[in-house]
């Protein structure tokens, strides 16, 4: 599973917690599902449905050939068994996008993703995302680096033997 799709339901887990019992117009709900789209959250996750079936695939198997076989031609068109859990997800997504931000601010979320530019940060995200991260370790080790040289120099100032 990518990073930018963990985040997101990370983020989305928390928000959930955050959210009002009241359920969301379905114009909201409707403008939230569009954005789902346009995020492509629901292509990530159908995205994870070939790496899902093929862990289950030892498990369920037991390494038995015969089970392998029809464990194999029951999963190939793998849409049908996940039907239902795809579409809930989406729903739910879509509901915490709707009780966390109001109908105008979907509208203009959705409307920079799906421009150009929009896209393009998707595209890019978790490029970014890595590479922040790793600017924020190697500052924060050269931060580290620093003080701990500064602190024994005073230290010393002071009579420590170090």
């Amino acid at each position: 599973m990518s990073r930018r799709l963990l985040a997101i339901v990370g983020v989305l887990l928390f928000l959930s917690g955050g959210a009002s019992a009241e359920m969301p117009s379905p114009e909201a709900m409707n403008t939230a599902r569009k954005l789902v789209v346009t995020l492509k959250i629901a292509d990530q996750y159908r995205a994870v449905l070939p790496q899902l079936l093929l862990k289950l695939r030892p498990v369920v198997a037991q390494d038995r050939p015969e089970i392998e076989r029809d464990y194999d031609m029951m999963t190939a068109p793998g849409a049908e068994i996940y039907a239902p859990f795809f579409t809930a997800m989406v729903e739910q997504i879509a509901a915490v996008y709707a009780a966390s931000f109001t109908l105008d601010e979907l509208r203009q979320i959705e409307a920079f993703y799906a421009q150009p530019a929009g896209q393009k940060f998707l595209a890019q995200s978790d490029a970014l995302a890595q590479a922040s991260a790793q600017i924020g370790q190697d500052v924060s080790q050269k931060a580290a680096d620093e003080l701990k040289r500064r602190l024994i120099e005073a230290l010393r100032q002071k009579g420590h033997k170090l």
